[in-house]
C-alpha cells in the first residue's frame, strides 16, 4: 500500500512538472499538441519495428551492450592496447569520488553517479578486482537513494539525470547480475522498475501528443529507458513495452537528425548529448541484430563537424549556439571551464569519433581522433575508448584532411589555414537552426516539435581567430540569445527572429520563412574565399527588412572584406556588431585595433563615410537554472564595436575590412 501511494506521488509530480518549464516553450508545446488528432503515428512505430531480444540472448547476462564472450575478448584488448586500458583505470571515478548524498540537487552530479555506475561496474567485469565491484554498489546505493531522478523543482524523473541513472544503473545491473546476490538483485530492480514506469508514462504516445526529437532532453532520457528494457526484459513483462516505445521515438529522433553532421545546438551539446544517441544504437543493435547506423547519414560526418568545429591548438570551439561562457571561458576562467576539464584536459567525447570510425570503417574518422587524442582531449567516459577504437582502421592523418567545409544544409562554412595549432581559421554562418531539410519534415512529422532554443539568432556572423587567439566572434551560452551578440545587423535594435522574449527565439517563426536564409554562393581555394549570403528572412515582416546581402571575401594570408547591402520599408537605424574578447582600440579615419599586442585584428570602416562607431561592454543574460534558463543574472561577456548610421535610412551598402596582423 505504501509502494502504491508513493507512486501515485510520483505520478502527480510528473503530471505537473511542466510548471517549471520555460512558459515559451510550454506554450509552444500545448500549440503543437493541439494541432495533431486521432491515433499518435508512434504506436504504429512501436508495434512495427524491431525492439525484441535476440534469442540467444534469452535469460543471458551480460547481454545489453555485451556477452561474458565479449568481455573475455576484451581482457585480451587490455593486454595490446595497454595505454587505453590504463587511461580507462585511471579514470574510474567512483574509486576516487564520493558520490553526492541524497537530495543530489546541484547541477549534474546524478549524472555522474550514472556514469560512475557503468564504468566501475565495467571495469570490474575485466580486472576481476573487487574494489571495482564495491565501487559500483556504492554508487548504484547512491542512486538508490536519491527519491527524485533529477530536480525535484523542474521535470523531476523523467529528464536527464533519469536518462543518466537507468543507463548506469541497468547496464550495471546486466554488467553485475552474477556477482549481485538475490536480495540486491531484487533492491536494485524494484528500483529501476519504478523509475523507468515514471519515465515510461510521461513519454508514451497519447493522441495530441508531440515530441521535441532533436532534442536533448528526449533521446537521452529514452536512451536511459532503452537501455534498463534491454536489461530487465525477461524478468519484467512491461519492458517490452519501454523497448517499443524507445524504438519508436529513436525512428524520429534519427529521422530528425542532421543531415549533414553539423549540429545545431553547439558542440558543448555535441559532446553533452550525441554519446546517448551512440549508446541507444549501439545497445539496440547488440540486443537486437537492428543496425541503425546505416540509415544514419549525418553520423557519417560526425567526424567533418567535430573537427572542423575545433579550434586550432584543439582546446576551444567555435561557438555558435549555447556554448560555454565566450570570452570568460577562453581567458581560462568561469565554472564552465573548470567543469568540462579532467585534470586541465578538455573533456570533449572524442571517443565517439572512434567508434563511428568502426561502425563505418572510416580512415579520416580515425584520423580525427587521432587528432584530438594528440590534442590532449579526454572523455566522460573513458572506458569507451578502450571499447571502441579499432587498431585495423588505418588512419587518413589529419594533414591530409581537407582544411575547409561548407555544411550546406545548416549554412556554414569552415577554412583553415592549416591543422598547425598557430593556423588562422575563420567561420560564417547563415541558415535555418535545423538545416534546410528540416523544412519538409517539420511537415512530415506533426508529432515532432521543434525545440531549438540552443541555436542562436546569428545569420550572417562569423568568427576570426588566429595564432592562438581569438580576434572576433560569438558571447557564448545565453538565457535570452539576441542578434547584438554576434557580427551581423540589428535595425531600430531589432534583431533576427522572436529575440527577447526567451531562451528560443524560434518559437512561433514560420520554418518556410527561416528556409529563405541562404548561403547563395560558396567558393574556397588554400588562398582565398568569397560567400555570399540572404540574411534578410531572417528577420521578422515587422522589421521591415526588404534587403540584407551579405559578401565575405578572404584573401590570404589574413585580409577579410564584409560589404552589406541593406534596404528597409522605411527608414531605420542600422546597426553592425563587431565583437572581441578584451580590448577593442580605436585610432584615427575610423579605424580599430582588436586584440592589441601581438597577434591582432585591424578594422577599417570603408563605407559610407558617415558612420558613428563605438566601443562598449557586451551584456547579456547568462543562463538560469533548469526550467529558468532565461532567468540568469546581467553578465559582461568581452566588448563590441557598435557601428551605426547617424541617421534613419532605407537603403544601406556597409563596408568593413578586417586584416589580421602578427
Amino acid at each position: 500500500m505504501k509502494k502504491a501511494a508513493l507512486l501515485l506521488v510520483s505520478l502527480l509530480a510528473l503530471t505537473s512538472f511542466s510548471f517549471a518549464q520555460d512558459q515559451q516553450e510550454l506554450e509552444a508545446e500545448r500549440a503543437a499538441n493541439a494541432k495533431l488528432k486521432g491515433e499518435h503515428p508512434l504506436i504504429k512505430l512501436a508495434a512495427s519495428k524491431p525492439s525484441s531480444l535476440k534469442k540467444e540472448l534469452a535469460g543471458v547476462h551480460p547481454r545489453v551492450y555485451m556477452t561474458q564472450g565479449d568481455i573475455d575478448l576484451l581482457k585480451e584488448k587490455a593486454k595490446s592496447e595497454k595505454e587505453l586500458w590504463q587511461t580507462a583505470l585511471s579514470r574510474v571515478r567512483a574509486l576516487s569520488t564520493e558520490p553526492a548524498p541524497a537530495p543530489a540537487q546541484e547541477r549534474r552530479v546524478q549524472n555522474e553517479v550514472g556514469l560512475g555506475i557503468a564504468e566501475a561496474a565495467f571495469v570490474y567485469k575485466i580486472t576481476g578486482e573487487k574494489k571495482y565491484l564495491d565501487a559500483a554498489k556504492k554508487y548504484i546505493d547512491a542512486g538508490i537513494s536519491y527519491n527524485t531522478w533529477g530536480y525535484e523543482y523542474n521535470k523531476p524523473n523523467v529528464d536527464l539525470a533519469a536518462g543518466h541513472l537507468l543507463y548506469g544503473m541497468g547496464w550495471g545491473y546486466d554488467l553485475l547480475y552474477n556477482d549481485l546476490t538475490p536480495a540486491e538483485r531484487t533492491r536494485i530492480r524494484e528500483k529501476l522498475v519504478k523509475q523507468a514506469r515514471l519515465l515510461h508514462e510521461f513519454f508514451k504516445p497519447k493522441s495530441g501528443k508531440t515530441y521535441a526529437y532533436s532534442q536533448n532532453h528526449t533521446f537521452i532520457p529514452i536512451s536511459g529507458l532503452a537501455i534498463t528494457a534491454y536489461a530487465l526484459m525477461d524478468e519484467v513483462p512491461e519492458a517490452k513495452e519501454w523497448a517499443a516505445t524507445s524504438r519508436a521515438i529513436f525512428d524520429r529522433v534519427l529521422e530528425t537528425y542532421t543531415q549533414d553532421g553539423y549540429f545545431y545546438e553547439s558542440m558543448e551539446y555535441w559532446i553533452f548529448s550525441t554519446p546517448w544517441i551512440v549508446h541507444y544504437m549501439d545497445a539496440h543493435h547488440h540486443a537486437t541484430g537492428e543496425d541503425l547506423y546505416a540509415t544514419t547519414p549525418g553520423f557519417r560526418n560526425a567526424h567533418k563537424y567535430v573537427s572542423h568545429i575545433t579550434l586550432p591548438g584543439g582546446e576551444f570551439n567555435f561557438d555558435y549556439g549555447d556554448i560555454y561562457a565566450g570570452p570568460v571561458t577562453r581567458a581560462r576562467k568561469g565554472n564552465d571551464y573548470e567543469r568540462e576539464r579532467i585534470n586541465g584536459k578538455f573533456r570533449t567525447n572524442y571517443n565517439i569519433i572512434y567508434n563511428l570510425a568502426s561502425r563505418y570503417g572510416n580512415a579520416e574518422a580515425q584520423g580525427v581522433a587521432d587528432w584530438l587524442k594528440s590534442e590532449g582531449q579526454v572523455n566522460a567516459e573513458e572506458f569507451w575508448t578502450f571499447i571502441w577504437y579499432n587498431p585495423k582502421i588505418q588512419p587518413v592523418a589529419i594533414e591530409r584532411q581537407p582544411t575547409r567545409h561548407y555544411f550546406e544544409d545548416h549554412g556554414v562554412v569552415f577554412w583553415r589555414s592549416s591543422w598547425k595549432d598557430d593556423a588562422t581559421a575563420f567561420s560564417f554562418k547563415a541558415g535555418p537552426p535545423e538545416g534546410h531539410s528540416a523544412t519538409a519534415k517539420v511537415k512530415a512529422y506533426p508529432d515532432w516539435r521543434l525545440s531549438s532554443g540552443h541555436a542562436h539568432p546569428d545569420s550572417g556572423s562569423f568568427i576570426i581567430w588566429a595564432n592562438g587567439k581569438y580576434l572576433t566572434g560569438d558571447s557564448g551560452y545565453a538565457g535570452v540569445p539576441m542578434t547584438e551578440h554576434h557580427n551581423t545587423l540589428v535595425f531600430d535594435g531589432l534583431g533576427q527572429h522572436k529575440e527577447g522574449k526567451g531562451h528560443d527565439v524560434f518559437v512561433g517563426v514560420s520554418y518556410d520563412r527561416m528556409n529563405q536564409i541562404r548561403i547563395e554562393k560558396v567558393s574556397m581555394t588554400d588562398k582565398d574565399a568569397e560567400i555570399i549570403a540572404d540574411i534578410a528572412p531572417a528577420y521578422e515582416p515587422a522589421v521591415g527588412v526588404k534587403k540584407f546581402k551579405r559578401t565575405f571575401k578572404f584573401t590570404a594570408p589574413g585580409t577579410f572584406l564584409v560589404s552589406d547591402s541593406v534596404e528597409t520599408d522605411r527608414p531605420r537605424t542600422i546597426t553592425s556588431f563587431l565583437h572581441s574578447d578584451n580590448k577593442i582600440v580605436a585610432e584615427t579615419g575610423g579605424r580599430f585595433i582588436f586584440e592589441p599586442g601581438g597577434t591582432q585584428l585591424k578594422v577599417e570602416l570603408l563605407r559610407p563615410a558617415d558612420l558613428d562607431a563605438k566601443s562598449e561592454v557586451n551584456i547579456l543574460t547568462a543562463p538560469g537554472r533548469p526550467g529558468s534558463v532565461d532567468k540568469g543574472e546581467r553578465e559582461e561577456r568581452g566588448v563590441r564595436l557598435n557601428i551605426s548610421t547617424k541617421q534613419k535610412v532605407q537603403k544601406l551598402e556597409i563596408g568593413i575590412k578586417l586584416r589580421i596582423e602578427k
